[in-house]
């Protein structure tokens, strides 16, 4: 549990005093609502005299009281920051003063004043960590825990940390009511219910357009730097550009986080012995790229790549285009589907993450993982603590791709068993996956699964560029020193130059992280790359206007 010294701290005499030349002074009356749950945005708001109280609504409608402030306190949480809609409700109860700061004075102030910045911005994650739970009904998803649809609006919105309640039509008698209430019908799930909102059948898109995630909420639609992906590559390039001073957009298709925000458990990420969950990491990567004024959207879908008058324009799956004076690719690659039968037929229980939200779908029940390396390990020891996994690779030696500390664990955990040279050729059940048929040295075998993770090979998302840029024989991006004549062509003779670290066979497109080909495929390899490839931008940019 949080304590209040992290979420609720009190402003000395000299933090009010800097926020008195950011914002203004005002009377506020008891029954006066200084911002409601839905809002698109609000002030930040420091209590000088009087009381306001936070509340979020509950499930059977009541206001429930989060937090009282007094004199001293502040108002606010991550979504001042990020651009989400608000989630809580602030009203005065008791009247008095408050410096109102309009919400862009008080970014500015994040980023250039070091002790209110760390004070605030601590308070705000650990009120979001609260969030999540004690003002979960903010927004309510109805579905079914068979529905595809369903659980991927769900991880959708645990990934992005969006505080929600999950509301399972399938053990949840009480919601037929709820559902009558709002006209609903099961041709209308999954059904999210927001402040001012109920979306019917909506898409992640849609999800994401209300709650502010999306390109469309960004007044301009020209960067410096456009960064496409929104792993530890994109992120450390977000952070690193922003900070020095390059007004930067990243563009996320799925989740801002990767892969790395799929991972359980990082050991082997510098200065973290105990390990840390990609979540976690990433959460506060995304809050320090934010911090120094970059924009980061999801779902952002890049579908194209041109030239346009010496810029580079990204052309979104939504028919929205965005411009970049340079471009960094961070996309990474996804995992290929498993041939399996009726694999389709299941496919709400087909995972390619192991999360917490993953380990609350499985609640215990058996589950089988395919493939062999450090995401299939991670997600193998994370799972075990509640499900007996069995763990199926094509090789013969678990080793091979994965590294020794977690094969040591993998091997003495009692509740895994691992199946070498063996192949998964078909899912049963009837509406529930119930088993796994494998193909083994011994021959076929069927085995209690409820549950599928797929880890096997990856591919790069690298269709999107266009033909830009030279990719080598699987669809990795080439980068600097792997770039011979033949890819480069006159147009870099009349350059007079090579290609910067890790700038691409096209001048000002840049490629980091797993989908450059020839990179580290580690987070930590991926943060160094993205990190240094904002050097190259500056360096290129200076060459483009020289």
């Amino acid at each position: 549990m949080i304590g209040d010294d992290a979420a609720f701290p009190m402003l000395d005499d000299a933090e009010i005093a800097l926020l008195d030349t950011l914002g203004t002074r005002r009377r506020v009356t008891a029954g006066e609502t200084l911002y409601r749950a839905g809002d698109a945005t609000y002030d930040f708001f420091a209590v000088t005299s009087g009381v306001v109280e936070i509340t979020t609504a509950g499930s059977d409608g009541t206001d429930q009281v989060v937090v009282r402030h007094d004199a001293r306190r502040f108002l606010g949480e991550l979504n001042l920051l990020t651009g989400l809609r608000v989630f809580v409700t602030a009203t005065v109860v008791e009247s008095g003063e408050v410096i109102a700061v309009p919400a862009a004075a008080m970014r500015r102030a994040l980023a250039t004043e070091p002790a209110l910045s760390d004070k605030v911005l601590a308070a705000f994650i650990a009120r979001r960590a609260i969030l999540m739970t004690g003002a979960a009904s903010a927004i309510r998803l109805v579905g079914s825990r068979l529905s595809p649809e369903s659980l991927r609006i769900r991880e959708f919105l645990a990934r992005a940390g969006v505080p929600h309640e999950w509301l399972d039509t399938e053990n949840d008698p009480v919601l037929d009511d709820t559902l009558q209430d709002l006209a609903i019908t099961a041709e209308d799930l999954p059904v999210v219910i927001a402040p001012g909102a109920v979306m019917r059948n909506p898409t992640i898109g849609e999800v994401a357009s209300y709650l502010g995630l999306t390109v469309e909420s960004l007044p301009e639609r020209k960067f410096d730097l456009v960064i496409v992906g929104g792993g530890p590559a994109g992120l450390a390039a977000a952070v690193y550009g922003a900070t020095e001073g390059l007004e930067t957009l990243g563009l996320e298709r799925a989740t801002v986080g990767g892969q790395a925000g799929s991972t359980s458990r990082i050991e082997n990420y510098l200065g973290f012995p105990m390990g840390v969950s990609g979540t976690e990491l990433t959460q506060r990567a995304i809050v320090q790229a934010e911090k120094f004024g970059a924009h980061l959207t999801a779902p952002c879908s890049a579908a194209s790549l041109r030239e346009c008058s010496g810029h580079l324009v990204v052309h979104l799956e939504d028919g929205t285009e965005v411009v970049g004076r340079a471009v960094i690719v961070a996309s990474g690659v996804r995992y290929r589907r498993l041939d399996a039968q009726r694999i389709e037929d299941f496919e709400q229980s087909v995972y390619y993450a192991a999360t917490e939200n993953e380990m609350r779908q499985c609640s215990g029940s058996p589950v089988v993982i395919v493939g062999g390396g450090n995401s299939a390990g991670q997600a193998a020891l994370y799972l075990a603590q509640t499900s007996p996994v069995t763990i199926a690779i094509r090789g013969d030696d678990i080793g091979a791709a994965m590294s020794s500390y977690l094969v040591d664990r993998v091997v003495a955990n009692l509740r895994i068993t691992v199946r070498t040279n063996t192949r998964v050729t078909a899912l049963d059940g009837d509406r529930e996956m119930r088993h796994a048929r494998l193909a083994t040295p011994e021959g076929d075998v069927t085995v209690p699964c409820e549950a599928l993770f797929s880890f096997i090979g990856a591919e790069p998302n690298s269709d999107w560029l266009s033909k830009c840029a030279a990719v080598d024989e699987h669809g990795f991006i080439r980068t600097d020193l792997e770039l011979d004549a033949n890819a480069l062509g006159e147009r870099w003779d009349v350059l007079g130059r090579r290609p910067l670290p890790f700038e691409t066979s096209h001048p000002g497109l840049f490629a980091v992280g797993d989908v450059r080909s020839g990179s580290t495929k580690r987070v930590a390899a991926a943060v160094g790359e993205g990190s240094a490839a904002v050097r190259s931008v500056h360096e290129y940019l200076a060459f483009a206007h020289s």
